[in-house]
């Protein structure tokens, strides 16, 4: 193969790989797996904004069988948290909770070409179902009202990758054993 077809295929090759990682960008955790009743540090991945524009919110549900979540303060933003009663009582440290944080939502600027994260911690409660995918759906705010909704959550049968704008998503394990 001559030198210019070698350069033509990895131009090829590299414009193919743009492609893929421009269709892969969206809201992310960085820890995908955490066992039922453990303390999860959740950190969303935010890898741009909405079509050019700067994301001004970051909103995160936090999903029902999660408790106790406290957003971790970010310089320059300012956070708050959207408490509602749960479904069903739970049990944090001893004590039944029937209401808590339902949505985090951090407030400030990240211009459309930088990456940033956007870190929380709750606990998974052990009424949550090992062997199964817990999602945290993300919305991001953006400049001119645009907006990022990674908040589709697979029917039974299908995964993330089948939708366009997927929720991140936790696999939840078994408990850690206690000794």
């Amino acid at each position: 193969m001559s030198l210019i077809h070698r350069l033509g295929a990895l131009g090829a090759a590299f414009s193919l790989s743009l492609l893929a990682s421009a269709a892969l960008a969206h809201s992310t955790l960085e820890v995908q797996e955490a066992p039922v009743g453990s303390t999860y540090k959740g950190v969303v991945r935010v890898g741009h904004g909405c079509d050019g524009a700067a994301t001004l919110k970051v909103r995160v549900r936090i999903p029902e069988g999660v408790i106790a979540a406290k957003p971790m303060p970010k310089p320059d933003w300012t956070v708050d948290v959207l408490e509602g009663s749960y479904a069903k009582a739970y049990v944090n440290h001893g004590t039944p909770v029937t209401a808590g944080v339902q949505e985090i939502v951090w407030s400030g600027k990240l211009l459309d070409r930088h990456y940033d994260e956007f870190v929380f911690r709750a606990t998974l409660t052990d009424s949550l179902q090992p062997g199964t995918t817990l999602y945290f759906p993300v919305v991001q705010e953006c400049e001119d009202g645009k907006t990022e909704r990674w908040i589709e959550i697979p029917a039974p049968g299908r995964s993330a990758h089948d939708y366009k704008s997927p929720a991140p998503g936790l696999r939840l394990l078994q408990p850690k054993a206690t000794h």
